[in-house]
């Protein structure tokens, strides 16, 4: 069976109008797979997005499209009323039986949302307007879903952002050497060790517990096209329990640096300090009136710490073998710490002016 037979099989157990006409691969994500596709509704084309949720990395797909369930509806009632509120939410599309994805007969689940016109993502921050634009986005998110009524949503990959278990996890990939790479990294696991304080600090703040994204790239908003505004959130995967600082660190690690997550040329790794105002700026302008003090006195320590984080996760993938993270070249984890762990030098070296900058925010 073809793409477009499949989808067109997978379309009949939704709520959707029309017929189907065409569908293709659509966005650069790498977890799910994602289409687009077309249906002819009274003569007028109306895209859809597909996607297959990848069960092998979430393991829970129901818990995970119960709490996207919840979430969108709650957002869906924070906007109702105002200009395209349509475009400000993501809207899924119920199966025939009123569930929020269907489940086809080889197991794999699929959800539908209504695809959003006149605004993108983009896989690359091209200027602080869009960081500021994106991180008022992500603000906003979090605080409309700040008072989401209970239960607790789910945990969709437990302990996603536990730096001090990430370190443990690093220290047992360095004692078992499984694969004999140890000696390649030495410098990189000097640079972890030393590190090693820093990996509770939020913890030890006892912050407050948030509904968080927790994969703040820049291109998980969408930006009008027309106004370049942040006008929605998108990939709720890891939307769960978790701190505020957990989503902010994420946006410094992926948005102030303009080199490539897996660039081998280090000196072009930096973080670019306009590009960090940006962020602050717009994120507090979204969420200033909800943070606690401590929240806010710590967000440029999260930028170091998400950062350092995630290179430990590259650093421990490469000692194990490479059997999480795709790799297309040999070394290719061990590139990724490396610019990681080089982004963590550039903020330390920033780290007081960055203080400074959000305290008078």
């Amino acid at each position: 069976m073809n793409l477009k037979q499949n989808l067109r099989a997978i379309a009949l157990h939704f709520e959707i109008p029309g017929e189907f006409l065409e569908a293709a691969p659509y966005g650069s994500g790498h977890i799910n797979d994602t289409y687009c596709a077309v249906f002819n509704q009274g003569g007028t084309r109306v895209r859809y997005v597909f996607q297959r949720i990848n069960h092998a990395v979430f393991k829970n797909p129901v818990a995970l499209m119960e709490n996207i369930q919840r979430v969108t509806a709650h957002l869906g009632g924070k906007v109702a009323g105002k200009p395209d509120a349509s475009r400000r939410v993501l809207t899924l599309i119920p199966t025939h039986s009123g569930a929020a994805f269907y489940r086809d007969d080889a197991g794999n689940y699929w959800r539908v949302y209504i695809f959003i016109e006149a605004a993108r993502g983009y896989d690359a921050v091209e200027s602080p307007a869009q960081a500021l634009s994106a991180a008022k986005a992500f603000g906003r998110f979090q605080k409309m879903l700040a008072d989401l009524p209970a239960p607790r949503l789910n945990d969709t990959i437990p302990d996603f952002h536990h730096t001090p278990k990430r370190f443990a996890t690093l220290e047992r990939a360095i004692a078992a050497d499984a694969v004999h790479r140890a000696k390649l990294a030495r410098p990189e696991i000097e640079f972890a060790l030393r590190h090693k304080a820093i990996c509770s600090v939020l913890l030890d703040a006892k912050l407050p517990e948030r509904v968080t994204h927790n994969d703040t790239k820049f291109n998980n908003v969408l930006l009008d096209d027309a106004t370049g505004e942040g006008i929605c959130v998108i990939d709720l995967d890891t939307v769960m329990p978790g701190l505020a600082l957990y989503d902010f660190g994420d946006m410094v690690r992926t948005t102030t640096s303009p080199a490539k997550e897996d660039e081998r040329d280090l000196s072009k790794v930096t973080m670019q300090f306009p590009m960090f105002e940006a962020l602050a700026r717009g994120y507090l302008s979204s969420a200033a009136d909800f943070l606690t003090p401590a929240e806010k006195k710590l967000l440029p320590f999260s930028g170091k710490l998400i950062t350092f984080e995630i290179g430990m996760r590259f650093l421990t993938d490469y000692l194990a073998g490479d059997s999480y993270f795709k790799v297309h070249r040999k070394g290719h984890n061990l590139d990724r710490c490396r610019t990681q762990f080089k982004l963590v030098e550039s903020i330390e070296q920033q780290e007081a002016a960055m203080n400074k900058l959000v305290e008078t925010i």
